[in-house]
């Protein structure tokens, strides 16, 4: 074994390196102990006076923003329900309103048409009238028109039929009393 190729690596038996596994040889346990003791008394003191202080002050930074948004969105969400209700009663008013407003001209419209169709009847009523009276005034005429054609054409036909023509006065006093019935 003069040469060994670089690439080659000598295996030592464990029994040349004192014995195993470092953390359980006997010889080294007890200065292994004093260095974690040490170690961790360290780790304590500096994660309790620097890293823990850190991490409580994040923590409750942490905590009194989310507290203060919980407010903000408290306050908000009560004043949104403010607005909400304001909201609410302006709409039942202008609802209010709209209906007082529309029956308000209904009712206008109603006595407005109303007056009308008395107008309008007042004005046919007089109307009526005027054609009664020109009616009651037409008939008057035709009536004494028609006593006198009356008149004329019955003594035309007893004439015709009798050969003679009766007394004028007879004729007119039975006309009187047949228009009479």
């Amino acid at each position: 074994m003069a040469q060994k190729n670089a690439t080659q690596t000598e295996h030592v038996p464990p029994s040349e390196h004192g014995g195993g596994f470092p953390p359980f040889q006997k010889d080294t346990f007890p200065s292994q102990i004093l260095w974690l003791a040490i170690f961790f008394i360290a780790l304590y003191v500096l994660m309790s006076r620097i890293g823990l202080p850190r991490v409580g002050g994040i923590l409750e930074s942490r905590q009194q923003r989310i507290a203060g948004d919980i407010s903000e969105a408290e306050r908000l969400k009560q004043e949104s329900d403010e607005a909400l209700a304001i909201y609410e009663k302006s709409l039942a008013d202008a609802r209010n309103r709209a209906q007082t407003l529309a029956n308000e001209t209904r009712q206008r419209e109603a006595a407005e048409a109303e007056a009308a169709r008395k107008a309008l009847d007042a004005k046919l009523d007089a109307r009526i009238a005027d054609a009664e009276k020109t009616i009651a005034e037409r008939r008057s005429a035709a009536m004494t028109n028609v006593r006198g054609i009356a008149t004329d054409a019955a003594a035309a036909i007893v004439q015709r039929l009798i050969g003679s023509a009766p007394p004028s006065r007879d004729v007119e006093s039975i006309v009187a009393d047949v228009l009479k019935r």
